[in-house]
């Protein structure tokens, strides 16, 4: 019996269809938010969500599962509220809440969950590092080696300070604080003109 032209694509088309045929089918667990108030949804029926898994609401807003209850579950949202309300549905994601990190970040103006808002387009070349992690204990860590000068002859001389520690700056109010933080930043664009983008920010 010959086929006609059609019908052997027909078959053509029919047999590509089951070779490529998956039986694997994708369930999302979607659960609906029981009340909402000031950035946090308590959200009932997300039985087997992680803590720190991203989440997406009907909106489109995002938010993170941070209080995980018998009964419901406490999720921050990232994003503005006023559009949600009660019965709204809120789907997981799968993944654990992470970040763009690299010097593509430099002199960025990102939301919390780094989307650039800055209107200069997409980062560039960028990788992507969770936001829970536990931090290095302090053998890994790489000991301050190098000064930072705050161009405060003060500072400098008698408290002097290296890159990359950690300082306190306490006084009551009204008593220059953050004047001192803002000078030590613009000296070290003076300190480090002739450096990289990476070396003028920090």
């Amino acid at each position: 019996m010959e086929f006609s032209p059609r019908a052997a694509e027909l078959t053509t088309l029919l047999e590509n269809r089951m070779t490529n045929f998956s039986t694997h089918s994708q369930v999302d667990e979607i659960g609906r938010v029981v009340s909402v108030g000031d950035g946090i949804a308590r959200v009932f029926g997300l039985n087997e969500i992680q803590a720190g898994e991203m989440v997406e609401f009907a909106s489109g807003v995002k938010g993170i599962a941070l209080n995980l209850e018998n009964e419901n579950v406490g999720i921050v949202v990232f994003g503005s509220d006023t559009a949600m309300k009660e019965g709204d549905l809120v789907k997981r994601t799968g993944s654990i809440v992470d970040v763009p990190a690299g010097k593509a970040m430099l002199g960025r103006v990102v939301d919390a969950l780094g989307v650039p808002i800055d209107g200069r387009g997409a980062l560039s070349d960028h990788e992507r590092r969770r936001v829970e992690v536990k931090a290095p204990g302090i053998i890994e860590r790489q000991y301050v080696h190098e000064p930072m000068q705050t161009g405060l002859k003060a500072v400098d001389s008698l408290v002097p300070i290296g890159r990359g520690q950690r300082e306190l700056l306490i006084r009551d109010r009204q008593t220059g604080k953050t004047v001192i933080a803002i000078y030590t930043i613009l000296n070290q664009k003076q300190m480090n003109s002739r450096g990289t983008a990476f070396l003028l920010l920090f």
